[in-house]
Protein backbone atom coordinates (compact mmCIF):
# COMPACT_ATOMS: atom_id res chain seq x y z
CA UNK A 1 0.00 0.00 0.00
CA UNK A 2 2.79 2.38 1.04
CA UNK A 3 4.77 1.59 -2.49
CA UNK A 4 1.67 2.37 -4.58
CA UNK A 5 0.88 5.42 -2.65
CA UNK A 6 4.12 6.69 -3.28
CA UNK A 7 3.54 5.83 -7.23
CA UNK A 8 0.30 7.82 -7.02
CA UNK A 9 1.87 10.02 -5.06
CA UNK A 10 5.21 10.63 -7.70
CA UNK A 11 2.98 10.07 -10.73
CA UNK A 12 0.80 12.70 -9.68
CA UNK A 13 2.93 15.05 -8.74
CA UNK A 14 5.00 14.86 -12.44
CA UNK A 15 1.49 14.82 -14.12
CA UNK A 16 0.24 18.29 -12.44
CA UNK A 17 4.03 19.63 -13.11
CA UNK A 18 3.96 18.52 -16.93
CA UNK A 19 0.26 19.95 -17.49
CA UNK A 20 1.10 23.00 -15.83
CA UNK A 21 4.22 23.66 -17.93
CA UNK A 22 2.23 22.17 -21.19
CA UNK A 23 -0.88 24.99 -20.56
CA UNK A 24 1.60 27.34 -19.24
CA UNK A 25 3.61 27.17 -22.76
CA UNK A 26 -0.02 27.12 -24.57
CA UNK A 27 -1.14 30.13 -22.80
CA UNK A 28 2.03 31.79 -23.90
CA UNK A 29 1.89 30.93 -26.97
CA UNK A 30 -1.72 31.51 -27.52
CA UNK A 31 -0.87 34.82 -26.41
CA UNK A 32 2.00 35.28 -29.05
CA UNK A 33 0.16 33.99 -31.46
CA UNK A 34 -2.55 36.74 -31.06
CA UNK A 35 0.13 38.89 -31.43
CA UNK A 36 1.95 37.70 -34.40
CA UNK A 37 -2.11 37.55 -36.22
CA UNK A 38 -2.46 41.12 -35.86
CA UNK A 39 1.10 42.17 -36.45
CA UNK A 40 0.68 40.38 -40.09
CA UNK A 41 -2.44 41.29 -40.45
CA UNK A 42 -1.33 44.98 -40.00
CA UNK A 43 1.55 44.60 -42.42
CA UNK A 44 -0.45 42.41 -45.11
CA UNK A 45 -2.80 45.35 -44.97
CA UNK A 46 -0.47 47.94 -45.52
CA UNK A 47 0.83 46.09 -48.16
CA UNK A 48 -1.74 46.32 -50.08
CA UNK A 49 -2.84 49.65 -49.05
CA UNK A 50 -0.11 50.84 -50.94
CA UNK A 51 -0.53 49.35 -53.94
CA UNK A 52 -3.88 50.88 -53.86
CA UNK A 53 -2.39 53.97 -52.90
CA UNK A 54 0.07 54.02 -55.97
CA UNK A 55 -2.82 52.83 -58.13
CA UNK A 56 -5.55 56.11 -57.00
CA UNK A 57 -2.73 58.62 -57.28
CA UNK A 58 -1.74 57.06 -60.63
CA UNK A 59 -5.52 57.56 -61.67
CA UNK A 60 -5.63 61.10 -60.27
CA UNK A 61 -3.02 62.19 -62.62
CA UNK A 62 -4.22 60.45 -65.44
CA UNK A 63 -8.18 60.97 -64.30
CA UNK A 64 -10.23 58.70 -67.56
CA UNK A 65 -12.60 55.71 -67.35
CA UNK A 66 -9.99 53.29 -68.13
CA UNK A 67 -7.76 54.22 -65.28
CA UNK A 68 -10.82 54.59 -62.90
CA UNK A 69 -12.49 51.42 -63.82
CA UNK A 70 -8.35 49.49 -63.30
CA UNK A 71 -8.62 51.35 -59.95
CA UNK A 72 -11.97 49.66 -59.01
CA UNK A 73 -10.89 46.64 -59.98
CA UNK A 74 -7.75 46.49 -57.99
CA UNK A 75 -10.08 47.38 -55.20
CA UNK A 76 -12.31 44.41 -55.35
CA UNK A 77 -8.65 42.28 -55.93
CA UNK A 78 -7.47 43.67 -52.47
CA UNK A 79 -10.63 43.06 -50.63
CA UNK A 80 -11.07 39.93 -52.26
CA UNK A 81 -7.30 38.44 -51.24
CA UNK A 82 -7.44 40.54 -47.57
CA UNK A 83 -11.00 38.75 -47.11
CA UNK A 84 -11.93 42.35 -46.42
CA UNK A 85 -14.02 45.74 -47.35
CA UNK A 86 -11.70 47.90 -48.67
CA UNK A 87 -12.90 51.89 -49.68
CA UNK A 88 -11.37 54.44 -51.43
CA UNK A 89 -11.94 58.30 -50.29
CA UNK A 90 -10.99 61.82 -51.63
CA UNK A 91 -9.13 63.94 -49.81
CA UNK A 92 -12.40 65.27 -48.15
CA UNK A 93 -13.02 61.51 -47.19
CA UNK A 94 -16.10 61.02 -49.48
CA UNK A 95 -16.18 57.54 -50.41
CA UNK A 96 -14.69 57.30 -54.12
CA UNK A 97 -14.33 53.38 -55.03
CA UNK A 98 -15.40 49.98 -52.74
CA UNK A 99 -14.89 46.95 -52.72
CA UNK A 100 -18.34 45.56 -52.02
CA UNK A 101 -20.77 46.53 -53.93
CA UNK A 102 -23.29 46.09 -50.73
CA UNK A 103 -21.62 49.88 -49.93
CA UNK A 104 -22.61 51.43 -53.02
CA UNK A 105 -25.16 53.65 -51.82
CA UNK A 106 -21.94 55.24 -49.08
CA UNK A 107 -20.78 56.49 -52.25
CA UNK A 108 -20.33 60.24 -52.47
CA UNK A 109 -20.51 60.51 -48.65
CA UNK A 110 -18.44 61.46 -46.00
CA UNK A 111 -17.32 58.45 -44.59
CA UNK A 112 -14.15 59.10 -43.01
CA UNK A 113 -14.81 62.23 -41.03
CA UNK A 114 -13.72 61.35 -37.75
CA UNK A 115 -10.08 60.39 -38.92
CA UNK A 116 -9.67 62.73 -41.78
CA UNK A 117 -7.57 65.13 -39.61
CA UNK A 118 -5.07 62.64 -38.48
CA UNK A 119 -4.81 60.86 -41.83
CA UNK A 120 -4.05 64.31 -43.47
CA UNK A 121 -1.00 64.32 -41.11
CA UNK A 122 0.12 61.69 -43.21
CA UNK A 123 0.24 59.16 -40.25
CA UNK A 124 -1.27 55.52 -40.36
CA UNK A 125 -4.73 54.44 -38.50
CA UNK A 126 -5.16 51.35 -36.74
CA UNK A 127 -8.01 51.15 -34.02
CA UNK A 128 -10.59 48.79 -33.66
CA UNK A 129 -14.52 49.06 -33.10
CA UNK A 130 -18.11 50.37 -34.86
CA UNK A 131 -17.55 52.26 -37.27
CA UNK A 132 -20.26 54.97 -37.83
CA UNK A 133 -23.67 53.97 -38.88
CA UNK A 134 -22.26 51.89 -41.83
CA UNK A 135 -20.04 48.50 -39.08
CA UNK A 136 -22.31 48.58 -36.19
CA UNK A 137 -20.57 45.98 -35.02
CA UNK A 138 -16.78 45.79 -33.34
CA UNK A 139 -14.07 45.67 -36.38
CA UNK A 140 -10.39 45.92 -37.00
CA UNK A 141 -10.21 49.09 -39.30
CA UNK A 142 -6.32 49.87 -40.59
CA UNK A 143 -6.31 53.24 -42.87
CA UNK A 144 -3.37 54.72 -45.02
CA UNK A 145 -2.90 58.14 -46.24
CA UNK A 146 -2.27 58.91 -49.63
CA UNK A 147 0.25 61.47 -49.81
CA UNK A 148 1.72 63.20 -53.27
CA UNK A 149 4.55 65.48 -53.10
CA UNK A 150 3.26 65.91 -49.22
CA UNK A 151 -0.11 66.43 -50.59
CA UNK A 152 -2.97 64.62 -48.97
CA UNK A 153 -4.71 63.32 -51.98
CA UNK A 154 -7.08 60.52 -49.84
CA UNK A 155 -6.98 57.42 -48.11
CA UNK A 156 -7.08 53.50 -48.66
CA UNK A 157 -9.52 52.04 -45.41
CA UNK A 158 -9.28 48.34 -44.75
CA UNK A 159 -12.56 46.99 -42.50
CA UNK A 160 -12.67 43.48 -41.61
CA UNK A 161 -14.83 42.27 -38.61
CA UNK A 162 -13.08 41.64 -35.08
CA UNK A 163 -15.69 38.00 -35.16
CA UNK A 164 -14.17 37.00 -38.02
CA UNK A 165 -10.74 37.51 -36.43
CA UNK A 166 -11.44 35.28 -33.58
CA UNK A 167 -13.04 32.65 -35.49
CA UNK A 168 -9.52 32.42 -37.22
CA UNK A 169 -7.57 32.67 -34.08
CA UNK A 170 -9.74 30.09 -32.35
CA UNK A 171 -9.12 27.71 -34.62
CA UNK A 172 -5.21 28.41 -33.74
CA UNK A 173 -6.34 28.71 -30.08
CA UNK A 174 -7.92 24.65 -30.52
CA UNK A 175 -4.86 23.50 -32.31
CA UNK A 176 -2.71 24.92 -29.56
CA UNK A 177 -4.62 23.72 -26.50
CA UNK A 178 -5.55 20.38 -28.55
CA UNK A 179 -1.80 19.90 -29.15
CA UNK A 180 -0.79 20.62 -25.23
CA UNK A 181 -3.17 18.67 -23.70
CA UNK A 182 -2.18 15.68 -26.02
CA UNK A 183 1.43 16.16 -25.30
CA UNK A 184 0.22 16.12 -21.66
CA UNK A 185 -1.45 13.07 -21.95
CA UNK A 186 1.06 11.38 -24.21
CA UNK A 187 3.63 12.76 -21.17
CA UNK A 188 1.60 11.46 -18.56
CA UNK A 189 1.79 7.74 -19.79
CA UNK A 190 5.35 7.99 -20.57
CA UNK A 191 6.05 9.46 -16.96
CA UNK A 192 4.13 6.82 -15.81
CA UNK A 193 5.50 4.02 -17.27
CA UNK A 194 9.20 4.71 -16.90
CA UNK A 195 8.75 6.16 -12.94
CA UNK A 196 6.79 2.41 -12.68
CA UNK A 197 9.65 1.40 -14.81
CA UNK A 198 12.63 3.26 -12.84
CA UNK A 199 11.36 3.97 -9.47
CA UNK A 200 8.55 2.44 -8.24
CA UNK A 201 9.08 -0.67 -9.86
CA UNK A 202 12.32 -1.64 -8.06
CA UNK A 203 10.96 0.10 -4.79
CA UNK A 204 8.11 -2.81 -4.83
CA UNK A 205 10.70 -5.47 -5.30
CA UNK A 206 12.80 -4.23 -2.32
CA UNK A 207 9.44 -3.91 -0.52
CA UNK A 208 8.78 -7.24 -1.56
CA UNK A 209 11.67 -8.64 -0.49
CA UNK A 210 11.55 -6.74 2.79
CA UNK A 211 8.35 -8.50 3.88
CA UNK A 212 9.97 -11.86 3.33
CA UNK A 213 13.05 -10.70 4.93
CA UNK A 214 10.37 -9.71 8.26
CA UNK A 215 8.73 -13.18 7.81
CA UNK A 216 12.05 -15.03 8.49
CA UNK A 217 13.35 -15.42 4.67
CA UNK A 218 16.26 -13.96 5.30
CA UNK A 219 17.37 -15.78 2.35
CA UNK A 220 15.72 -13.28 0.28
CA UNK A 221 17.61 -10.91 -2.14
CA UNK A 222 16.87 -8.34 -4.89
CA UNK A 223 18.40 -7.96 -8.23
CA UNK A 224 17.64 -4.99 -10.15
CA UNK A 225 18.86 -4.13 -14.16
CA UNK A 226 19.91 -0.66 -13.40
CA UNK A 227 22.27 1.61 -12.66
CA UNK A 228 21.34 4.72 -10.68
CA UNK A 229 20.43 5.38 -7.34
CA UNK A 230 18.18 2.49 -6.32
CA UNK A 231 20.46 0.22 -7.65
CA UNK A 232 22.52 1.18 -5.20
CA UNK A 233 20.01 1.31 -2.49
CA UNK A 234 19.17 -2.49 -3.67
CA UNK A 235 22.84 -3.65 -2.88
CA UNK A 236 22.75 -2.08 -0.03
CA UNK A 237 20.05 -3.62 0.88
CA UNK A 238 21.12 -7.34 0.33
CA UNK A 239 24.12 -6.22 1.74
CA UNK A 240 22.14 -5.47 5.05
CA UNK A 241 20.15 -8.92 4.00
CA UNK A 242 23.58 -10.54 4.13
CA UNK A 243 23.97 -9.33 7.39
CA UNK A 244 20.76 -10.07 8.69
CA UNK A 245 21.27 -13.72 7.26
CA UNK A 246 24.80 -14.05 9.41
CA UNK A 247 23.24 -12.55 12.25
CA UNK A 248 20.38 -15.58 12.15
CA UNK A 249 22.65 -18.08 11.74
CA UNK A 250 24.77 -16.89 14.56
CA UNK A 251 21.58 -16.37 16.74
CA UNK A 252 20.66 -20.03 15.55
CA UNK A 253 24.00 -21.44 16.54
CA UNK A 254 24.17 -19.31 20.19
CA UNK A 255 20.69 -20.59 20.66
CA UNK A 256 22.01 -24.13 19.91
CA UNK A 257 25.13 -23.73 21.59
CA UNK A 258 23.86 -22.13 24.49
CA UNK A 259 21.39 -25.04 24.92
CA UNK A 260 24.12 -27.83 24.06
CA UNK A 261 26.35 -26.18 26.78
CA UNK A 262 23.76 -25.63 29.11
CA UNK A 263 22.67 -29.31 29.01
CA UNK A 264 25.70 -31.07 29.78
CA UNK A 265 26.42 -30.34 33.14
CA UNK A 266 22.97 -29.49 33.80
CA UNK A 267 22.46 -33.49 32.72
CA UNK A 268 25.82 -34.37 35.29
CA UNK A 269 24.47 -32.42 38.11
CA UNK A 270 20.84 -34.27 38.16
CA UNK A 271 22.36 -37.91 36.96
CA UNK A 272 25.01 -37.77 39.90
CA UNK A 273 22.60 -35.74 42.52
CA UNK A 274 19.59 -38.68 41.17
CA UNK A 275 22.22 -41.53 41.51
CA UNK A 276 22.99 -40.26 45.36
CA UNK A 277 19.02 -39.58 46.55
CA UNK A 278 18.53 -43.17 44.61
CA UNK A 279 21.21 -44.99 46.64
CA UNK A 280 22.30 -46.04 43.08
CA UNK A 281 25.72 -44.70 43.66
CA UNK A 282 28.02 -46.48 46.59
CA UNK A 283 28.40 -44.06 49.82
CA UNK A 284 32.26 -44.57 49.29
CA UNK A 285 32.26 -42.54 46.11
CA UNK A 286 29.59 -40.07 47.04
CA UNK A 287 32.10 -37.84 47.96
CA UNK A 288 33.76 -38.47 44.72
CA UNK A 289 30.92 -37.87 42.46
CA UNK A 290 29.89 -34.94 44.41
CA UNK A 291 33.42 -33.38 43.45
CA UNK A 292 32.16 -33.89 40.13
CA UNK A 293 29.11 -32.17 40.66
CA UNK A 294 30.51 -29.20 42.19
CA UNK A 295 32.90 -29.05 39.20
CA UNK A 296 30.11 -29.04 36.80
CA UNK A 297 28.33 -26.20 38.98
CA UNK A 298 31.77 -24.40 38.27
CA UNK A 299 31.52 -24.66 34.82
CA UNK A 300 27.93 -23.71 34.55
CA UNK A 301 28.58 -20.29 36.81
CA UNK A 302 31.73 -19.78 34.59
CA UNK A 303 29.41 -20.30 31.52
CA UNK A 304 26.48 -18.14 32.78
CA UNK A 305 29.29 -15.68 33.66
CA UNK A 306 30.80 -15.27 30.93
CA UNK A 307 27.27 -15.23 28.85
CA UNK A 308 26.57 -12.15 31.23
CA UNK A 309 30.01 -10.40 30.67
CA UNK A 310 29.44 -10.85 26.86
CA UNK A 311 25.47 -9.88 26.77
CA UNK A 312 26.78 -6.88 28.75
CA UNK A 313 29.82 -5.58 26.53
CA UNK A 314 27.74 -6.39 23.16
CA UNK A 315 24.92 -4.06 24.57
CA UNK A 316 27.51 -1.02 25.62
CA UNK A 317 26.81 -1.62 29.07
CA UNK A 318 30.28 -3.46 30.53
CA UNK A 319 32.17 -0.11 32.10
CA UNK A 320 36.11 -0.68 32.97
CA UNK A 321 37.69 0.97 35.33
CA UNK A 322 40.89 2.28 33.57
CA UNK A 323 44.26 3.15 35.94
CA UNK A 324 47.79 3.15 35.72
CA UNK A 325 48.49 -0.88 35.25
CA UNK A 326 52.23 -2.78 35.51
CA UNK A 327 51.64 -5.19 32.64
CA UNK A 328 54.79 -6.71 33.89
CA UNK A 329 53.63 -8.07 37.21
CA UNK A 330 50.35 -8.81 35.65
CA UNK A 331 52.18 -11.26 33.36
CA UNK A 332 54.62 -12.48 36.67
CA UNK A 333 51.28 -13.24 38.65
CA UNK A 334 49.71 -15.35 35.89
CA UNK A 335 52.58 -17.43 35.38
CA UNK A 336 53.14 -18.22 38.79
CA UNK A 337 49.44 -19.03 38.72
CA UNK A 338 49.87 -21.20 36.03
CA UNK A 339 53.11 -23.02 37.97
CA UNK A 340 51.83 -25.87 38.86
CA UNK A 341 50.21 -27.10 35.19
CA UNK A 342 53.11 -25.86 33.85
CA UNK A 343 55.35 -28.66 35.85
CA UNK A 344 52.76 -31.29 35.43
CA UNK A 345 53.78 -31.04 31.36
CA UNK A 346 57.29 -30.44 31.79
CA UNK A 347 56.80 -27.12 29.90
CA UNK A 348 59.93 -24.74 29.41
CA UNK A 349 58.22 -21.17 30.13
CA UNK A 350 60.61 -18.09 29.13
CA UNK A 351 59.54 -14.84 29.93
CA UNK A 352 61.09 -11.83 27.91
CA UNK A 353 60.29 -8.49 29.38
CA UNK A 354 60.86 -4.91 28.71
CA UNK A 355 62.09 -2.93 31.61
CA UNK A 356 61.09 -3.95 35.38
CA UNK A 357 58.26 -2.31 35.21
CA UNK A 358 55.60 -1.31 32.06
CA UNK A 359 52.99 0.62 32.70
CA UNK A 360 49.82 0.74 30.44
CA UNK A 361 46.49 2.22 30.41
CA UNK A 362 43.85 -0.30 31.45
CA UNK A 363 41.63 -2.79 33.98
CA UNK A 364 43.94 -4.57 36.15
CA UNK A 365 41.57 -7.34 36.64
CA UNK A 366 40.52 -7.62 32.76
CA UNK A 367 43.92 -7.55 31.21
CA UNK A 368 44.71 -10.11 34.35
CA UNK A 369 41.72 -12.28 32.40
CA UNK A 370 43.44 -11.76 28.88
CA UNK A 371 47.04 -12.84 30.05
CA UNK A 372 45.20 -15.99 31.79
CA UNK A 373 43.19 -16.39 28.86
CA UNK A 374 45.78 -17.23 26.48
CA UNK A 375 48.31 -18.00 28.67
CA UNK A 376 45.25 -21.00 29.43
CA UNK A 377 45.10 -21.87 25.29
CA UNK A 378 48.64 -22.08 24.83
CA UNK A 379 49.65 -24.52 28.37
CA UNK A 380 46.38 -26.38 26.99
CA UNK A 381 47.60 -26.82 22.96
CA UNK A 382 51.26 -26.87 23.61
CA UNK A 383 52.75 -30.81 23.82
CA UNK A 384 54.64 -31.93 27.04
CA UNK A 385 57.72 -30.83 27.07
CA UNK A 386 57.03 -27.97 24.86
CA UNK A 387 58.18 -24.17 25.07
CA UNK A 388 55.90 -21.17 25.78
CA UNK A 389 57.55 -17.50 25.37
CA UNK A 390 55.64 -14.38 26.64
CA UNK A 391 57.33 -11.15 25.87
CA UNK A 392 56.73 -7.46 25.67
CA UNK A 393 57.87 -4.50 24.01
CA UNK A 394 57.24 -1.16 23.27
CA UNK A 395 56.01 0.23 19.95
CA UNK A 396 55.32 4.12 19.49
CA UNK A 397 53.24 4.58 22.30
CA UNK A 398 51.97 1.26 22.39
CA UNK A 399 52.83 -1.62 24.00
CA UNK A 400 52.90 -5.41 22.36
CA UNK A 401 52.67 -8.15 24.26
CA UNK A 402 52.88 -11.78 22.48
CA UNK A 403 52.79 -15.08 23.59
CA UNK A 404 54.14 -18.21 21.66
CA UNK A 405 53.98 -21.91 22.15
CA UNK A 406 55.33 -24.66 20.10
CA UNK A 407 52.36 -26.60 19.34
CA UNK A 408 50.24 -27.76 16.75
CA UNK A 409 49.58 -24.80 14.47
CA UNK A 410 46.00 -23.34 14.16
CA UNK A 411 44.51 -24.68 10.63
CA UNK A 412 43.51 -21.65 8.01
CA UNK A 413 40.28 -22.06 8.08
CA UNK A 414 39.69 -22.12 11.73
CA UNK A 415 41.80 -18.44 12.42
CA UNK A 416 39.26 -16.19 10.97
CA UNK A 417 36.77 -18.11 13.35
CA UNK A 418 38.42 -18.61 16.68
CA UNK A 419 36.97 -15.24 17.78
CA UNK A 420 33.19 -16.10 17.21
CA UNK A 421 31.14 -17.17 20.40
CA UNK A 422 31.29 -20.75 21.03
CA UNK A 423 33.90 -22.16 18.63
CA UNK A 424 36.64 -24.86 19.22
CA UNK A 425 38.75 -25.64 16.80
CA UNK A 426 39.63 -28.65 17.93
CA UNK A 427 36.49 -29.77 20.11
CA UNK A 428 38.02 -33.33 20.69
CA UNK A 429 41.20 -31.55 22.32
CA UNK A 430 39.16 -28.80 24.05
CA UNK A 431 37.86 -29.66 28.13
CA UNK A 432 35.12 -29.21 29.96
CA UNK A 433 37.03 -26.10 31.41
CA UNK A 434 36.31 -23.86 28.14
CA UNK A 435 32.84 -22.40 27.04
CA UNK A 436 34.20 -21.20 24.00
CA UNK A 437 33.53 -17.53 25.28
CA UNK A 438 37.23 -16.64 26.30
CA UNK A 439 38.61 -15.40 23.19
CA UNK A 440 35.34 -13.02 22.10
CA UNK A 441 35.40 -11.82 25.61
CA UNK A 442 39.15 -10.45 25.66
CA UNK A 443 38.96 -9.29 21.94
CA UNK A 444 35.78 -7.24 23.35
CA UNK A 445 38.01 -6.21 26.11
CA UNK A 446 40.81 -5.37 24.13
CA UNK A 447 38.45 -3.22 22.10
CA UNK A 448 36.72 -1.23 24.05
CA UNK A 449 39.87 -0.07 25.30
CA UNK A 450 40.76 0.80 21.61
CA UNK A 451 43.41 -1.97 20.78
CA UNK A 452 43.93 -4.43 18.58
CA UNK A 453 44.83 -8.60 19.03
CA UNK A 454 45.11 -10.75 16.39
CA UNK A 455 46.93 -14.76 16.57
CA UNK A 456 49.66 -15.73 13.24
CA UNK A 457 50.83 -19.33 12.85
CA UNK A 458 54.76 -19.46 12.95
CA UNK A 459 56.40 -20.27 9.45
CA UNK A 460 57.31 -24.03 10.56
CA UNK A 461 55.57 -24.38 13.81
CA UNK A 462 53.47 -22.97 16.72
CA UNK A 463 51.03 -19.71 17.43
CA UNK A 464 51.68 -16.52 18.82
CA UNK A 465 48.95 -14.47 20.09
CA UNK A 466 49.75 -10.36 20.15
CA UNK A 467 47.93 -7.68 21.66
CA UNK A 468 48.59 -4.05 22.36
CA UNK A 469 47.97 -2.15 25.44
CA UNK A 470 47.96 1.67 25.67
CA UNK A 471 51.75 3.03 26.87
CA UNK A 472 51.72 5.57 30.05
Amino acid sequence: MQSRSLKTKTVTVFIIILYCVSFTFAFLLSIWFNHYYFVSRKKQYDMQAKVLVKRYVKTLKNDNYDSRKRLHDDTILVGSYVDADVFITDNMGYVSTESNPKFKNIEFQNFMAPDIEELRQGQSIEKKGAYKDVFKEDMYIYMRPAMDNGMFKGAVAIFTPISQMRLELAKIYSLIWSLAVLIGMAGSYLMYYFTKKIITGPLDEINKAATKISKGEVERRVYLKCNNEINELAEAFNSMADSLEKVEKNRREFISNVSHELRSPITSIKGFIGGILDGVIPRDKENYYLSITYEEIQRLTRLVNDLLDLSAMEAGKFTLSITEVDVNEIIRLCVIKFETRINEKKLKVDVVLEDEHLYVFGDRDRLIQIVTNILDNAVKYVNEGGNIKISTRTRSDKVLVSIFNDGPQIPDEDLKNIWERFYKSDKSRTSKQSTGLGLPIIRNILTQLGQDIWVENGKKYGVTFYFTLKKV
